[in-house]
């Protein structure tokens, strides 16, 4: 054991001997290693970043909270037919599903996607009809005036509640509470500004406007074209698979499914949209750093290379060492490790210029989130390289502690 850990030590003082003589060599050895590595951890930073952001604001909502959404098959989408939720589905759900604490809803309309209008500026908005539930339910908090009460929404009260990137697109004071805008051919007064949240993926979560349910519904004058979104969080004491049923039993009498239709809604959690998001995300990190990963390999190729050169140029070195006593083992370790030691080498520098090439994209590009590179990422850049180094070493290895000590001292 003492003799092998010996070995071990030698060799690889005389690797990094012979790395330090040629290091200009060295150096360009390790070129495709710190191209691959760093294009893989480039893609991976950005990628999980995107993860990262996408689930700090999925964190934002409350994991209890359940959203029934509209579902349309494929096949149904091909002929141009689309489901709908509409506000007579949520006002009939409000009121018999007993075990939800809270029960609200956002409604979209053709009427309202148009512009919003404020003196002679004008701004395509996100308009959403939503009542005072939707602010506990996704936190959605004024940093000015206040939210949509219950009295807005029963008085169908023409009242606005306005994101933060509404005031500059508009060009609106910097308090505009009490200000009118224009939405759909209507006056609304603006009662409250939420706090700001940022982007998400290149999209403005700030922009949009929202005005009490029951006063776009009665706009529309029950046009067909409303669709409703409901979200709902459930008593402490209540069944969840219970409720549910009873939901699914509700709505597919109100749009009068047929035993065998299949549902035309859908329950979405903050956990089901995470765990979509974290499958997403992964496999395209997976796929693209793959592709990128095409270039470790050839960085790989590149070692094996100029350690066969290696090999060739310290033959007559080998066979001295060989004929002063040194095992083939030592001969291929010394070999190994000069090989795995290039890797890891690059690879490190790869690391930091990845980092620092995904770091700098997300500060050039403004809807691209920061960088962010997790430990498994870290460690399996050092696993890859160091089986690099052992894969496209142990050939050139091999070769030399194979050298006959008497052909390698006679080697011109």
């Amino acid at each position: 054991m003492f003799r092998s850990a010996i070995a071990i030590m030698e060799g690889s003082k005389a690797a990094l001997m012979a790395i330090k003589a040629n290091a200009m060599r060295s150096a360009l050895t390790c070129l495709g290693i710190i191209i691959g590595v760093a294009a893989v951890v480039t893609v991976v930073a950005v990628m999980q970043g995107f993860t990262k952001q996408i689930n700090d604001q999925l964190a934002d909502m409350s994991p209890d909270v359940t959203n029934i959404k509209p579902y349309t098959s494929v096949e149904k989408e091909m002929v141009g037919q689309q489901a709908k939720l509409t506000y007579s589905d949520f006002l009939t759900l409000k009121a018999r599903i007993k075990e939800a604490e809270t029960f609200t809803a956002l409604m979209f309309t053709w009427r309202f996607s148009g512009a919003a209008e404020y003196g002679n500026k004008s701004h395509s908005s996100r308009v959403m009809g939503t009542e005072q539930d939707y602010q506990r339910a996704y936190r959605t908090y004024p940093e000015l005036g206040r939210f949509i009460r219950a009295e807005d929404d029963e008085k169908r009260r023409r009242v606005a509640f306005i994101g933060p990137s509404i005031i500059e697109k508009l060009n609106l004071p910097d308090n505009p509470v009490g200000e009118y805008i224009k939405l759909g051919g209507e006056w609304f007064r603006i009662i409250g500004v939420a706090e700001k949240q940022g982007s998400l993926l290149g999209f403005d979560q700030d922009d949009y406007i929202n005005i009490p349910i029951s006063t776009m519904s009665a706009l529309e004058g029950g046009s067909v074209d409303t669709n409703v979104q409901m979200m709902f969080r459930l008593k402490d004491d209540a069944n969840e698979a219970q409720v549910l049923a009873k939901i699914r039993r509700i709505l597919r009498q109100l749009h009068k499914l047929k035993d065998g239709d299949e549902d035309d809604f859908e329950f979405e959690t903050a956990e089901k949209v995470r765990a979509n998001v974290d499958k997403f995300t992964g496999s395209a990190t997976a796929i693209t750093a793959g592709i990128v990963g095409i270039s470790l390999v050839v960085g790989g190729i590149g070692v094996m290379n100029i350690m066969l050169v290696s090999v060739t140029e310290r033959t007559r070195v080998i066979g001295t060492l060989k004929a002063l006593g040194a095992t083939p083992g030592f001969i291929m370790l010394q070999f190994l490790v000069e090989a795995v030691v290039l890797s890891l080498f690059g690879g490190l520098i790869g690391l930091a210029i990845g980092y620092g090439a995904a770091a700098l994209i997300s500060i050039l590009v403004p809807s691209m989130p920061e960088a962010y590179i997790p430990g498994w990422a870290i460690m399996l850049s050092f696993g890859f390289t160091s089986l690099i180094g052992i894969v496209f070493g142990l050939a050139p290895a091999i070769k030399a502690a194979r050298l006959n000590p008497i052909d390698a001292l006679r080697y011109e």
